[in-house]
């Protein structure tokens, strides 16, 4: 069967105070794997990759890679079957566009969708698209058995996995596919059907950008249960681990094949089992592979201690990430978090003596928050800066389709789904919260847009103070164009970004006096 697979364009936020970056899409390159493997003959259509410099304003925001019409017009004239991925919810209204876009020009060929936000909102998508299945949750089995019938013409509407349409054209979600088990079976990426040296020219990478980069995922699923997570819904609690050999052979694949040497883990908790993390790390310096790898996504720190660290750095592990989301107990306990400070902080000390770079995520705005818990944050931003931290994240809370928070923010009546409500992770990281993003009534949008400036700044200020070195190694690495730092990353990306409005200025046609101006693609 002849398939092609289309990885979107995306929304960038032009004014977010953030280094996060589109990068390769792993799902993809794992469902173009797997349905290679099973004989049918697969293509792909990455808008970025193709288009990886190509902009359009949308009010406030940008949209990166091909258009819709650029999209459809490299689809192949005989295709039999199309597959588009979303991760995030916030692309929808562009995804929208170009489902439709496909829809008008194959309107008898099979239209398939899956990922994050299929899953989250499934009956939503296929009320505003003409979409003919979804695939729920993880992908590859699924895709393999339906595209395996949609091929033979035989019924599809018994698949477990799939959303499909009756002959009412009501959205029917047949139950769910376990997880897969023998995960070390499934195989790896088909990064040849991506254009890996585009993304890594203009940076468009995960996490800190040390070099020639391929995403690898480790494990899979999380056992945890925190509120705001869509790991629940999307891959169920169940925690599944390849083995450390399988996952050292792809890199070093990797690495011959592609030149990769930077390897960020988009994994929701690589550490989670020490003797796992113990026999990776030993597996990848029994090999003497020259690599950086990092866990950009952030990770559980109960198993990180002084052997773990040490082994972490030694295997090339240069960055990690915590995910606190708040210095406050309370909020924590709210949040189903299962975390202390006593943890943490071991987790920390470990990280810093062993010349980890580590960073921390905070959440600000939680539906619980109040000014107390803000002000327990401040309070142990400081000791994070104090014991070694290098980088924090603070951004504004949002609710995730189908996650616990935001069922129960929907009983409340606080939740109205649109557009709007879609696309507010893009605004997490703004320079200043609004009332009507809002989601805690304990506190204003002034309020926390003013905490948030405290905490960022108390956190850098005692980070600085108590190590003024890194002021100079950050202005030395942003002079050369050289990340090794979220901070790093953040200064670079604005360099960029800055680069691009100066770039669109300059190429913008002078329209006649009184013209409406056009909305053009403008490759920077």
């Amino acid at each position: 069967m002849r398939i092609t697979l289309i990885h979107p364009p995306v929304y960038i936020n032009k004014h977010g105070l953030t280094a996060l970056r589109p990068s390769l899409p792993l799902g993809l390159a794992y469902i173009a794997a797997v349905l290679r493997e099973d004989g049918h003959e697969v293509g792909v259509v990455d808008a970025l990759g193709l288009a990886p410099k190509q902009m359009v304003p949308e009010g406030d925001i940008w949209r990166l890679g091909l258009s819709p019409e650029e999209i459809v017009a490299r689809i192949p004239a005989d295709v039999q079957a199309i597959g588009v991925t979303s991760m995030w919810s916030y692309s929808w209204p562009i995804v929208r566009e170009l489902l439709r876009a496909i829809k008008a020009r194959f309107a008898k060929v099979p239209l398939v969708c899956g990922g994050e936000h299929f899953t989250a909102v499934t009956e939503l998508s296929m009320e505003q698209a003409p979409i003919d299945y979804v695939v729920m949750g993880e992908g590859e089995e699924t895709a393999i058995a339906l595209f395996r019938a949609l091929e033979l013409g035989i019924d599809t509407t018994v698949v477990p996995g799939v959303a499909w349409r009756d002959a009412q054209g009501h959205v029917v979600k047949n139950p769910r596919r376990d997880r897969i088990r023998a995960i070390d079976e499934i195989p790896w990426p088909a990064w040849d059907l991506f254009d890996v040296q585009a993304y890594d020219e203009n940076k468009l990478v995960t996490g800190i950008h040390y070099g020639r980069t391929v995403p690898i995922l480790a494990t899979r699923g999380c056992p945890y249960q925190c509120t705001y997570c869509s790991s629940p819904n999307m891959w169920t609690t169940r925690w599944f681990a390849r083995e450390p050999k399988d996952v050292a052979d792809e890199i070093e694949f990797n690495v011959r094949r592609f030149g990769a040497s930077n390897f960020p883990f988009q994994d929701l908790t690589a550490i989670l089992k020490k003797d796992w993390v113990v026999a990776f790390t030993k597996e990848i310096l029994a090999r003497g592979l020259q690599i950086s790898w990092q866990l950009p996504a952030g990770t559980r720190s109960e198993i990180v201690d002084d052997e773990v660290a040490r082994l972490l750095h030694a295997s090339g592990c240069r960055s990690v990430n915590f995910a606190p989301e708040s210095g406050s107990e309370r909020t924590r306990k709210h949040m189903k978090k299962m975390l202390t400070d006593d943890k943490l902080f071991r987790a920390v000390h470990a990280a810093v003596k062993n010349g980890l770079n580590v960073g921390c995520f905070l959440v600000l705005g939680y539906p619980t928050d109040e000014a107390e818990d803000m002000r327990a944050t401040v309070r142990m931003i400081r000791r994070l800066a104090r014991a070694g931290v290098d980088d924090v994240s603070a951004g504004f809370f949002f609710p995730l389709p189908s996650t616990e928070i935001y069922h129960q923010l929907v009983k409340e009546g606080r939740i109205q789904m649109s557009d709007a409500f879609l696309k507010l992770p893009i605004y997490v990281h703004n320079k200043f919260m609004t009332e009507d993003r809002k989601y805690t009534p304990h506190l204003s949008a002034r309020q926390l847009t003013m905490w948030k400036y405290w905490i960022v700044a108390n956190f850098y200020l005692t980070s600085f103070v108590t190590r003024p070195g890194r002021v100079f190694r950050i202005l030395w690495n942003f002079l050369r164009g050289r990340e090794t730092s979220k901070m790093e990353s953040f200064l670079q990306e604005t360099r960029r970004k800055f680069s691009l409005r100066l770039r669109r200025k300059k190429d913008a046609p002078v329209q006649p006096e009184g013209a409406p101006s056009a909305r053009q693609p403008t490759p920077v």
